[in-house]
């Protein structure tokens, strides 16, 4: 019984797996929303910085578990394509997310100084991977010292942002449009639970989402290795379109509940906690370092995150009220450069 419960399963059982831990985390993210918006308010931390950080991790968990184990069973085009692919579909679920937010473009109603320094902080984070991918392939205690790099380069960007959002130097220009976070009293949230108990809550919801990511790993890797499909192709899109459902999921959310600037940061902050999943993957890849274990596939894929993040700023900055088809012309352009990124990895 123990052994037809282990791994590798039989490819039916795969693809079903897949499916159903796909539904759970929708499941899961849903709730994650609700009880990431009061915990914002009640931390007093705010959506931008709470969304990122504590938001960002425990949507990313799945990620990190799917990197994790894919690195361990010898499989780095899984374990480099879900991280990086997680980030292209992550941030193309803003442009999902937009079409739920009838009244202006999303990225307008979100202005925020704390989301344009992390698309910053993350366009540095994905520079550094890519970086790293050319330069020596240099182990030292077996990682690649730019793992260790690029957790710096984090915790030192969450630093200055946090920094900068205490004393601002930067305000977007108010608009009618313009959803300003307005922290809700513990009165007005309408939980009527202890913030101990919120936290628990989301620990738990948290977990859930952990253990589904590594179910999903392992049926991924089952369906490479059955059907012969690329690895890169997999990890870029079958794991990371589930890796990006709960930040897809928790936007929309997000949105419905009029947490806009909370829809946006968790995106944002869960695409920088993906990055740090190479860190995480080239720990548990054993064959070397998994920056210089990528093809030519996961670094494409890589330069293609890289392109969408800079849409995603540019539309932050530029604000435009109403763009095409009732989502902004960042939204269109997020939706083009994927497919045309999938279309490539695909043929």
């Amino acid at each position: 019984m123990v052994e037809a419960l282990s791994p590798p399963w039989p490819l039916g059982w795969s693809v079903g797996l897949f499916a159903l831990v796909a539904v759970v985390t929708v499941v899961a993210s849903i709730r994650m929303a609700g009880l990431g918006d009061v915990l914002a308010d009640r931390t007093g931390w705010g959506e931008a910085v709470f969304g990122a950080v504590f938001f960002g991790t425990a949507t990313s968990l799945s990620g990190i578990v799917m990197t994790a184990v894919s690195a361990s069973v010898d499989h780095p085009g899984l374990a480099y394509g879900n991280a990086v692919g997680g980030i292209a579909a992550q941030t193309l679920a803003l442009a999902v997310a937009d079409f739920f937010h009838r009244r202006a473009n999303l990225e307008h109603a979100a202005a925020s100084s704390a989301n344009l320094l992390f698309c910053c902080m993350l366009i540095g984070l994905l520079s550094l991977a890519l970086l790293t991918a050319f330069g020596p392939d240099v182990v030292v205690l077996g990682v690649h010292p730019a793992s260790v790099g690029l957790v710096l380069f984090y915790a030192g960007g969450l630093w200055l942002i946090q920094k900068e959002n205490k004393h601002p130097m930067w305000r977007a220009v108010r608009t009618t449009e313009t959803v300003v976070d307005v922290p809700e009293t513990e009165d007005e949230d309408g939980t009527g639970a202890r913030t101990s108990v919120l936290w628990a809550r989301f620990l738990v919801v948290g977990a859930v989402v952990s253990v589904g990511g590594w179910a999903l790993a392992r049926s991924a890797a089952t369906i490479v290795e059955a059907t012969g499909v690329s690895a890169g192709l997999v990890g870029a899109v079958a794991m990371g379109l589930v890796n990006a459902l709960p930040e897809t999921v928790a936007a929309v959310a997000a949105v419905r509940r009029g947490a806009m600037t909370l829809a946006v940061a968790a995106v944002i902050g869960g695409n920088s906690l993906d990055v740090l999943n190479l860190a995480v993957g080239d720990a548990f890849y054993r064959r070397g370092s998994l920056f210089h274990a990528a093809t030519a596939d996961e670094l494409f894929l890589t330069a293609g995150a890289l392109l969408m993040t800079v849409v995603l700023l540019a539309g932050l900055i530029l604000r435009q009220v109403r763009g095409w088809g009732r989502i902004g012309f960042e939204g269109v352009l997020l939706i083009a450069v994927y497919a045309g990124i999938v279309g490539v990895l695909a043929f």
